[in-house]
């Protein structure tokens, strides 16, 4: 069985994190959800995704396939409606989860088809960027015990506090926890592979810490939160999900929010995640191109790949930063703060592609990487249909 994981249709709705990404590499719990696939499934799956970031995924194409809808993560039961699938189609009321094709793999999850077979189990899936944090709890318990099968931890030391139980803590190799606070009453506590949770750390389960990540001392992290590959983390932070490589170093509180890749939070930053009347938070839909209801009291701020803030930055609720964004300056900026952008509450101007390149660059050498020409190809195409347009 030949499975695709398909953003067909479904792209914009998740802007502007999936400027740069596949809906298969957004990160959920502790996996992505390629790699929960591909857990499941114990066999590599391919990508389908818009044109222009298809060179950065392999795309296997058989006589026979099953084209998922990349927004619903798996688990056992859905995996074994769809070995087993009679029918061109899998449906659970309005969504399509995955259509049963030959080689033409030109399908649109926004179109139920004539024919198909009604999936009555519950679903997971991503409706909207909210849902990454809403879900979080659920996800890293789910990947705690699908990592975690019969395996064992690494030793905590015992200069660690443990309020709970001690079997939901795991400790991958080369991971260093030490003089922390670990509570597990509400979920599991992941350290990832040669990461580290330094002295004075507070941790509330359920939490989850990826390979070669830090928490710097004295942080405050409440469930559901995930730390990304390759993030530094400080300060306060509730219910909230860092792809990779992204830091959030200093004091400053960020709550209910998805945070992407290469970003950094500078000292002091803080975003609200809570309206003063208690009313619900809307934030910038790309695909509707409007402000939409999110139906949540609680919701924080989502930044695209490659977006910085600078000291004592504030974010309003519901604040939605696109990609390569540069804020800065005193008061709060607009809640809708358009990729390319250079600036903040006193005004924005557009970061240019030449300067944006050059510090992206810089940051990824950081790292003792290099932008590679296919990089710096999606970074063009990002800038030129962002171009002129003041919310995107």
């Amino acid at each position: 069985m030949n499975i695709i994981l398909s953003d067909a249709g479904l792209h914009k709705r998740f802007l502007p994190l999936s400027y740069t990404r596949a809906i298969a590499d957004f990160r959920v719990g502790i996996l992505t959800i390629k790699e929960k696939w591909e857990k499941f499934l114990n066999s590599e799956v391919s990508v389908l995704t818009e044109n222009y970031l298809q060179e950065k995924y392999n795309l296997k194409i058989n006589s026979k396939n099953i084209i998922v809808n990349a927004s619903v993560i798996p688990d056992e039961a859905l995996i074994k409606e769809i070995t087993e699938l009679d029918k061109p189609a899998l449906v659970k009321e309005d969504t399509v989860i995955c259509f049963a094709c030959g080689k033409n793999i030109d399908v649109d999850f926004n179109v139920i088809p004539a024919e198909y077979k009604k999936y009555t189990s519950e679903i997971k899936i991503l409706k909207y960027l909210p849902s990454i944090f809403l879900m979080n709890d659920a996800e890293i318990k789910a990947d705690f015990k699908l990592i975690t099968k019969e395996r064992k931890s690494q030793k905590l030391s015992n200069t660690n506090i443990v309020i709970g139980s001690t079997d939901e803590i795991f400790l991958e190799e080369g991971s260093f926890v030490e003089a922390c606070t670990l509570n597990t009453t509400g979920g599991p506590v992941y350290i990832g592979k040669n990461s580290q949770l330094m002295e004075g750390t507070n941790i509330r389960g359920a939490f989850a810490l990826c390979e070669d990540s830090i928490v710097k001392m004295g942080a405050k992290i409440y469930g559901a939160t995930t730390i990304g590959p390759g993030s530094k983390v400080g300060g306060e932070i509730n219910n909230s999900v860092f792809f990779a490589n992204s830091n959030k170093a200093h004091d400053g509180f960020l709550g209910n929010s998805v945070i992407g890749e290469w970003c950094n939070l500078g000292a002091d930053t803080n975003n609200s995640n809570l309206k003063n009347n208690y009313s619900n938070v809307k934030i910038w839909n790309y695909e509707k191109e409007e402000f939409s209801d999110t139906k949540l009291q609680f919701c924080g701020l989502f930044m695209g790949d490659h977006s910085k803030s600078g000291i004592n930055t504030m974010f309003n609720t519901g604040t939605v930063v696109g990609f390569s964004a540069n804020i800065f300056g005193a008061g709060f900026p607009r809640n809708v703060i358009p990729s390319f952008s250079w600036g903040g509450h006193a005004g924005i101007k557009e970061y240019k592609i030449d300067k944006a390149l050059e510090t992206i660059q810089k940051v990824i050498e950081r790292r003792n990487l290099k932008l590679s020409d296919t990089d710096i190809k999606i970074i063009n195409h990002i800038y030129k249909i962002c171009s002129g347009n003041k919310m995107k």
